[in-house]
């Protein structure tokens, strides 16, 4: 089977990835976390296996937070000239990258399948019919 292959970059087009089109999942998550590492309502999350992610070009700075309720760790990749968070790891999935939806070319392509930590959403957020909705983090 022939793989067919998304790209996509930071703002300021110093970092540039490629990802297959076959995401594990694709999440989005509002806990205050991800509103704060995008600076909107919730942030989307398209996640692969770490083989499936590939840096074509630049320099990214990584930030490690740590969770007041869990106290995993996340660990935020940017660019180090514009700031854009362009991808991210987790400790509770190993082996498993997250790709910051917006930083797409064609940011349409995947589908949003679950949304996450809702009960910290927005009280104007509407969701899909076709979407899976979680007060909380996923267990699986």
């Amino acid at each position: 089977m022939t793989k067919h292959f998304h790209e996509g970059g930071c703002q300021c087009g110093s970092v540039r990835f490629r990802t297959t089109d076959t995401p594990a999942r694709v999440i989005g998550c509002h806990c205050r976390t991800c509103k704060q590492r995008t600076g909107t309502g919730y942030g989307i999350g398209v996640y692969f296996p770490e083989d499936e992610v590939e840096i074509l070009q630049g320099d990214m700075k990584a930030f490690e937070f740590h969770s007041a309720e869990s106290g995993r760790w996340l660990r935020n990749e940017f660019c180090t000239n514009c700031g854009s968070t362009v991808t991210w790891t987790l400790e509770m999935r190993p082996g498993i990258r997250g790709i910051a939806g917006g930083n797409y070319d064609d940011p349409n392509w995947f589908e949003i399948t679950d949304h996450i930590w809702t009960e910290d959403a927005r009280p104007d957020m509407r969701y899909p019919d076709s979407v899976e909705i979680h007060e909380k983090a996923l267990s699986t």
